[in-house]
């Protein structure tokens, strides 16, 4: 059977093309397209795909927030980003929220296939650049026992949150607080786990 892929990518352009390679595949199918994930959960539970192909910025709603939700509530289906964005923040938010694979839209197309056959057969593929990126985010374990018993309860939270995949914006609203404070809180986490990113802070909170 061919694998069930559906697709969430806001340019007309490259979504029409994403859906032609996918359909022109003999090793997938495609069950739906659509520019923005505003109805992702609803989509995914009408499609019934095996493998959503998800950008980041799209329109009403962010790509990693859907991922989170997808995760919840369809945690048989894999999610593969397809994206421009390869800072660390974004990178780490994706995989934590519940994606399976990240890859850059520079991708070959048969790489892009091979990719989408991987991560369905429980594989985790990732564009070079991104991989690296991951294996650097995992800092040693040595020493890192006792940080974590030094955080309060609500700078535990606010690391809770930011492992989920969440913004500063959204882990702010959860909270009820200003986004400043979530600075506060995120900073202090820092000084005291020693590291200098939310990227090692979630390594570290899920080491």
């Amino acid at each position: 059977m061919p694998i069930r892929v559906l697709i969430y990518e806001d340019n007309v352009p490259l979504r029409e093309a994403l859906s032609a390679l996918v359909d022109d595949a003999d090793e997938c199918t495609l069950v739906g397209a659509y520019g923005d994930c505003l109805r992702a959960n609803d989509q995914t539970y009408q499609h019934q795909p095996d493998v959503v192909l998800m950008d980041i910025d799209l329109p009403g709603r962010d790509g990693i927030q859907a991922v989170s939700s997808l995760h919840r509530e369809f945690p048989a289906v894999e999610v593969l980003m397809l994206t421009v964005f390869d800072d660390d923040d974004r990178v780490f938010r994706a995989l934590c929220a519940g994606a399976s694979g990240y890859l850059l839209k520079q991708t070959p197309p048969t790489q892009l296939i091979d990719a989408i056959q991987s991560v369905y057969a429980g594989g985790a593929p990732m564009s070079p650049s991104i991989a690296r990126k991951v294996i650097q985010s995992f800092p040693s374990k040595v020493g890192q026992s006792a940080d974590l018993d030094q955080l309060t309860s609500r700078e535990s939270q606010v690391l809770y949150y930011l492992a989920q995949g969440m913004s500063y914006k959204l882990v702010a609203a959860e909270l009820g607080v200003g986004i400043e404070t979530v600075r506060t809180h995120i900073k202090r986490i820092y000084e005291k786990l020693h590291v200098h990113s939310v990227v090692e802070a979630v390594s570290k909170y899920r080491s």
